[in-house]
């Protein structure tokens, strides 16, 4: 009986934290209405964006206030992952009724609109050449906060320095600094600063003020909505694209290591295993596409290295800005494309994908592996990795639970191409859309319409849900959940 009175109390922490949660999406709800002084034509929307605002921000504050927990304790992983995983899907769920309640889009289209958004991934249903401009901020917001994360915003600005388990069921593992709440706030000055920037350098560039707020944005939160049907081809502009090359590659790089950079640790920063492996990857990938696939497609030299320096960067840090089509790429462009999606940017940093720092551990685990045979039977090795301003010494279990991982995540691909192939979309195009979806990535080779079968929507929007929010965290919740209702149900 004890146990389940200590079950109880720990549900209602738990509760309290959820609605505090979902009072920030319905404040995040009226922050669209933010432009309509700018277009007061679109006041008629208002409605679509205030009545959920009141009714999630109540229920907020309802199960803020009247769950009575007087438990202050440190949150373990499994309910952190619990709080993250109910907080997200009501977040999709609330940020989709807005599309809904105007006729944008239907149900399925504006929950796959909406996770799109919060997963930061950047695959979209919605006409950008005929969408209010409310709605074009509001699918940047839900990329913003969706980038960043809820727990960190929440955290930041709420909640006690004692949340470690919620902190990392959200994907994040690094303290910046000794405290949580210190470390949240500084990823939200980080994240913030660079956001504000890169808007400043998008209108020196030339473009418009709400073109560049969308852009940054999205850029630094590795999303990929644009406000222009033509994504960042557009504008036709080097150094806008230039803006973009920066501001992409920050966001996907681990918020540890930006901490780094930032204090001026310049050695240390180049030392980290992720930022060695992400320019490794650009510096091989760039010329080898360029040579096999966009000689092919482009007549000049810097035409070439032009769009391929961007599709790359665009690619492995799970942005989805464009400068063209994919569809008239060879098979070897565009399976090296699917290849950097799959890998993706930076542990802990707003990109999706396997994430560097496992493919690097992996590949460092394959070199001390061949090293030991030519070393002394009893030798004794210290094995470790830079991350952020320290070494991180690998345990055995480290590469056991990163095996795991990729094994998990290459299944789950596997399976969502395998529903493609089922509705008879080509192998290649399925690969590159699922890679796309389950990446958190973006960019599509031409499938992803408001045409597309529900159930393919379905699959990429549980495809984003699964990649943002890796699959552990989901499973550690859902379980939780199953084995804790026997002692919530009431005792016979």
């Amino acid at each position: 009986m004890r146990y389940n009175k200590i079950i109880k109390n720990r549900y209602k922490l738990i509760i309290k934290y959820i609605g505090i949660l979902i009072m920030a999406i319905g404040g995040f709800l009226l922050l669209p209405l933010l432009a309509l002084p700018f277009y007061p034509d679109e006041i008629i929307y208002l409605r679509a964006f205030v009545v959920p605002s009141i009714i999630f921000t109540s229920v907020g504050y309802l199960l803020y206030k009247k769950i009575d927990s007087k438990d202050e304790s440190t949150l373990s992983l499994r309910e952190g992952g619990i709080i993250v995983l109910i907080s997200w899907l009501v977040a999709i769920i609330a940020s989709a009724l807005p599309f809904v309640i105007t006729g944008e889009l239907n149900f399925t289209q504006a929950v796959f609109e909406a996770t799109s958004g919060w997963t930061t991934t950047g695959l979209s249903v919605v006409d950008v050449a005929e969408s209010p401009h409310v709605f074009l901020l509001w699918r940047s917001i839900m990329q913003f906060f969706g980038g960043v994360g809820l727990v960190v915003v929440m955290l930041s600005s709420i909640l006690h320095p004692y949340g470690f388990g919620l902190y990392n069921a959200e994907g994040r593992s690094d303290q910046l600094l000794p405290h949580v709440r210190r470390s949240t706030k500084a990823i939200m000055y980080i994240y913030c600063g660079y956001t504000i920037s890169g808007i400043i350098l998008y209108v020196l560039a030339g473009m418009g003020l709400f073109d560049a707020i969308n852009h940054s944005i999205a850029a630094l939160s590795t999303g990929g909505f644009s406000t222009r049907v033509d994504s960042l081809g557009y504008w036709d502009s080097l150094a806008i694209e230039m803006v973009t090359w920066v501001l992409m590659i920050l966001g996907t790089i681990n918020f540890a290591t930006h901490f780094a950079l930032l204090k001026g640790k310049f050695k240390i920063f180049f030392k980290n295993g992720e930022i060695r492996l992400l320019a490794t990857l650009i510096a091989l990938f760039v010329p080898i596409v360029a040579y096999f696939s966009l000689v092919e497609l482009y007549d000049t030299l810097p035409s070439i290295l032009r769009r391929g320096v961007f599709e790359i960067i665009s690619a492995i840090s799970t942005t989805g800005f464009s400068l063209d089509t994919f569809a008239n790429w060879n098979q070897f462009g565009v399976f090296s494309v699917v290849i950097l999606m799959l890998i993706g940017g930076g542990i802990g940093s707003t990109a999706g994908g396997i994430k560097l720092f496992r493919i690097y551990l992996m590949l460092k685990s394959l070199i001390w592996e061949l090293q030991g045979f030519f070393l002394p039977e009893n030798v004794v090795r210290e094995n470790y990795i830079w991350r952020g301003e320290s070494k991180l010494y690998i345990k055995p279990e480290y590469i056991r639970t990163t095996a795991n991982y990729i094994f998990i995540y290459m299944i789950t691909y596997f399976l969502g191409v395998l529903i493609f192939l089922a509705h008879g979309y080509p192998l290649l195009e399925s690969m590159f859309e699922f890679a796309s979806s389950l990446g958190t990535v973006g960019l599509s080779i031409g499938l992803t319409s408001p045409e597309l079968p529900s159930l393919i929507l379905w699959t990429q929007t549980f495809g984003m849900f699964l990649g943002r929010l890796e699959f552990l965290v989901i499973f550690f919740g859902i379980v939780k959940i199953i084995k804790d209702t026997k002692y919530l149900m009431p005792q016979k």
